[in-house]
């Protein structure tokens, strides 16, 4: 009873004490995040082996049971956790910014659909399959509606109540994601791989190819001959990369409501940022037109190059896409790369402070830039050792070779760019003066001699005041803050204008390769260096990292630019 009387007066309420079991309570959430994805890993990855007892249905079977748990897990939160009076005292107003819900939802539309031509697909020949294969995508359709729902409503909450339960909770969403996300890689992978071997592969290979999600068409009764069902078929397997993106979406912003449980905002250096659809005002259309420009020619050149390179067998026109896909490119990463270059110089002349407060969301921001450009770097530098090492050498292996140092140049400049620009205090509008600066702007017209003769010199007397803390103003300051904010608008123009060009290229080096335009899979330097089966794997591992990359520079240029 003493021990117990004791401990009554001690509770766990101090700042040391809540840190103590916030850091145990961290710990534990990760800890079971990191086992679920070795396991997750362990059977998505055997189970792309004919060799190994583990089927295919035993991967669809423990994504099921992962994603049954997280839906019941977020009713619990929604219904239970998110009502308590006291569960939510703040929200993180930089978290979930509007555009990152947007593209989670648009995401999440492809999703749907990709699992709607799952279920048509599986379903065309459900008699010879295991219950489990229809099963999951009418559990994965729910699990994205719910889950969109769940990031919609709750990604700026910060939770102050069940707070194990609710790190555990994320981080299991945050590891069910993840699976996804390995487990529709797996599948691009082979379905790209079995396209490319199908005429000169041998039985083993076929049967390994046969193992993640498409049945051997030795099975008389599984064979898809149906119309209907090869359009599920190709249909679903065009739309993985949008259920890829969507997992990383949905797992970015998980983890950043991960890191707000238990987190208190302090207000007055918290401002809420409201989105303000001001994209034409205040530019000289210069980065738009050439966005624009940008734009349209890649879309141009992304039609050209599916014509030519998917619909044509002739070399010579492969070749020539290859080509024009290069030199498009070419010109595109340079150019991005030198206005990356300009505003870094720009914000040389910035005389903003930095932000230095707790930001998890912008902590994260830079994790993901950095961490995505590692998809491309990894690609770029495959490319290149392939290239230098391969011998003979012709006119497209120099265009890649220069693309792949390029996409690696580019990367570096504009995450500089974009990272300095998330580490700047956002600018003060230009009515935002001080009350001495405001006056003077409201004068139509000023005389700057007849101010001058109203400011004291040092040494007159006024000198007291500004010896007991107001300071006198001279003419040379006068004028110099007349024309500050001036020099602060040319900047401004020039960022953003630098911006909008950034993010309509963004766009359409997004576009590209995820609607086919690869041209790693059809340039063969790198298949001959690296083999039909390495090769394919190190792209689809990589890529989708890529084009994630692309879509979070547009999202970041939003935030601080736009």
């Amino acid at each position: 009873s003493s021990q117990t009387a004791s401990f009554s007066h001690q509770p766990p309420s101090t700042p040391a004490s809540k840190e103590v079991w916030k850091k145990g309570g961290r710990m534990f959430s990760i800890l079971l995040a990191v086992h679920l994805a070795l396991l997750a890993c362990t059977l998505v990855s055997s189970g792309a082996f004919e060799k190994i007892a583990v089927h295919d249905y035993d991967v669809f079977f423990l994504r099921t049971v992962m994603m049954l748990t997280v839906i019941v897990w977020i009713i619990f939160y929604l219904v239970g956790t998110a009502r308590s009076p006291d569960a939510i005292l703040c929200k993180d107003s930089h978290a979930g910014p509007i555009w990152l819900r947007g593209g989670l939802i648009l995401f999440a539309i492809f999703s749907l659909v990709m699992d709607v031509f799952k279920i048509g697909y599986y379903s065309s020949f459900y008699s010879c399959l295991s219950a489990i294969k229809i099963i999951y995508p009418i559990v994965q359709a729910i699990f994205v509606i719910v889950q969109t729902y769940f990031l919609w409503i709750s990604a700026k909450d910060c939770v102050h109540l069940h707070l194990n339960v609710t790190r555990c909770g994320l981080m299991l969403t945050l590891t069910t994601n993840l699976a996804v996300w390995m487990s529709a890689v797996t599948d691009e992978s082979v379905h790209k791989a079995h396209s490319k071997l199908k005429k000169n592969m041998t039985e083993e290979i076929f049967r390994w190819l046969m193992r993640v999600g498409i049945r051997s068409s030795s099975d008389e009764e599984c064979n898809c001959n149906s119309q209907i069902c090869q359009i599920f078929k190709n249909g679903y397997f065009w739309l993985y990369p949008f259920n890829i993106e969507y997992s990383l979406f949905a797992s970015a912003m998980v983890y950043v409501m991960w890191k707000n449980v238990g987190r208190f905002i302090d207000h007055h250096s918290h401002h809420i940022h409201r989105l303000k659809f001001r994209l034409f005002r205040r530019t000289f259309f210069v980065g738009i037109m050439l966005g624009l420009i940008t734009l349209v020619s890649g879309l141009g050149v992304l039609i050209l190059y599916e014509v030519q390179v998917n619909s044509s067998t002739e070399p010579s026109k492969k070749s020539q896409a290859l080509t024009m896909y290069y030199i498009f490119n070419i010109v595109c990463l340079s150019l991005m790369s030198l206005v990356c270059i300009g505003g870094s110089v720009i914000y040389r002349f910035d005389k903003r402070d930095m932000d230095r407060h707790k930001n998890p969301t912008r902590t994260l921001d830079v994790a993901l830039l950095m961490g995505a450009a590692l998809g491309q770097y990894a690609i770029s530098y495959y490319s290149i050792v392939a290239i230098v090492a391969s011998t003979p050498r012709d006119a497209v292996s120099a265009l890649n070779l220069t693309y792949a140092l390029l996409m690696i140049a580019q990367h570096t400049f504009q995450n500089i760019f974009i990272i300095e620009g998330l580490h700047r205090q956002p600018p003060k509008e230009d009515h935002k003066h001080s009350s001495h600066q405001k006056d003077l702007y409201g004068l139509t017209f000023v005389n700057i001699n007849a101010v001058s003769l109203r400011v004291p010199d040092s040494g007159s007397t006024l000198a007291p005041s500004t010896a007991s803390g107001t300071e006198a103003t001279r003419p040379s300051d006068l004028l110099r803050s007349l024309t500050a904010p001036k020099k602060m608008n040319w900047r401004r123009k020039f960022l953003r204008e630098i911006s909008m060009f950034l993010l309509l290229s963004n766009i359409i080096l997004w576009i590209m390769p995820a609607f086919g335009a690869r041209p790693q899979f059809d340039n063969d330097t790198e298949l001959n260096f690296y083999g039909d089966s390495m090769w394919p794997a190190i792209v689809d591992i990589c890529l989708p990292f890529g084009i994630f990359y692309r879509m979070h520079a547009v999202a970041s240029l939003l935030e601080v630019y736009i």
